[in-house]
């Protein structure tokens, strides 16, 4: 009897068809599910559901190899292509490829780190981000950083040394604060909360170093979001979260404010994605300005629960230029230029959210 880690998502329209691939492609996907058919004391084989947000169609990619060791475990975050897992009963972190449906199919990477151990008056049972300087694959220098719930940073060089170095961030200021890598600055970065703030952390860390604190100066910013995002932050069934985001490049820089709206539904408070402002990052005489723009050109913007990351759209026909896809407040695309959200939709009988709710940036076998 086959093994099913997660029931189907609900991005899928109720016209959409399921397609089977076993050639090498690339594009942005969410994994949505992981079926593994167990076989004792040999390998275990199975198959990846992805969502496909450019032809918005389900894909299926069969006969995988599953290690043994991810069956088990809570998937965590993700960066870079790679997923984050938990095992339950070491606490050790695992990184794999596995979730990746071009990744080798007969032998996923899998690396394993030691358990995350907290620091006094922190806790790391509840990881809140997770960023990588590069993929596992390319660099010897290679740092792995996790954002836990509440005040600790941790970092660990994989291929150096597999000690964590443990951090603690400015007491409650950056508690729920989400974690990237800057290719440009080759930094790691804390977005402070309503995003006024930049924690950065240099990948030749010390546990005695300090980070360097940044103030961001905002220009541009309409009158009418300016009230109505006030009003959104006094309101108690809404809420915010921000995003810094890079290209590929590096040569921009941007920063995502999404807000949404609390609805009661079944005497619980679920979410959905109200507006998402962005913000450029521009260098002038003056200094460093984060300028309001509902004008990115031919990029997209993903957010979710793993890195943030951004693409551009004309590369994979059938992304919407000027946009941002997201996962969290609801699953779905938000159109910069018309403000305006169009959510995926759920066949009947659907969880309400992805086994791994993550978006991963384009890759190839």
């Amino acid at each position: 009897m086959s093994r099913l880690l997660s029931k189907l998502s609900p991005i899928m329209h109720k016209s959409m068809r399921v397609r089977s691939f076993s050639s090498s492609m690339t594009g942005p996907y969410m994994s949505l599910s992981l079926k593994v058919n167990p076989s004792p004391g040999g390998v275990n084989m199975g198959k990846v559901l992805v969502f496909d947000p450019a032809k918005e169609e389900l894909l299926e990619f069969t006969d995988k190899t599953i290690p043994e060791e991810v069956i088990m475990t809570k998937a965590t975050g993700a960066s870079k292509g790679w997923a984050f897992f938990s095992d339950p009963q070491d606490s050790c972190i695992l990184i794999t490829d596995v979730v990746n449906p071009w990744s080798c199919k007969s032998n996923p990477k899998i690396f394993t780190l030691p358990p995350l151990t907290p620091l006094p008056s922190c806790q790391t049972d509840v990881i809140w981000s997770v960023a990588m300087s590069s993929c596992p694959d390319d660099d010897q220098d290679w740092v792995v950083g996790i954002k836990s719930l509440g005040d600790q940073l941790s970092f660990c060089r994989p291929r150096r040394d597999l000690r964590w170095t443990k951090i603690t961030t400015p007491p409650d200021f950056f508690p729920t604060s989400n974690l990237m890598y800057s290719k440009k600055d080759g930094k790691f970065y804390l977005t402070g909360p309503g995003g006024h703030h930049l924690l950065s952390y240099d990948p030749r860390f010390k546990k005695s170093d300090k980070p360097e604190f940044h103030e961001l100066q905002f220009r541009n910013f309409p009158e009418s979001f300016k009230y109505d995002s006030e009003q959104s932050e006094l309101f108690p069934s809404s809420c915010r979260t921000e995003r810094l985001v890079e290209s590929a490049s590096g040569d921009e820089r941007f920063l995502v404010k999404w807000y949404a709206k609390g609805c009661l539904d079944s005497r619980k408070i679920s979410y959905e994605t109200q507006r998402i402002m962005v913000f450029r990052e521009e260098e002038t005489t003056e200094g460093r300005f984060m300028c309001y723009t509902d004008d990115i050109g031919d990029m997209c913007i993903f957010v979710s629960k793993g890195e943030a990351f951004c693409i551009p759209a004309s590369s994979f026909p059938g992304l919407k230029p000027n946009s941002i896809y997201f996962i969290g407040f609801g699953v779905g695309v938000y159109d910069l230029s018309t403000r305006t959200v169009s959510s995926f939709e759920a066949p009947k009988g659907a969880l309400n959210l992805p086994w791994a709710p993550y978006w991963f940036p384009p890759s190839s076998s």
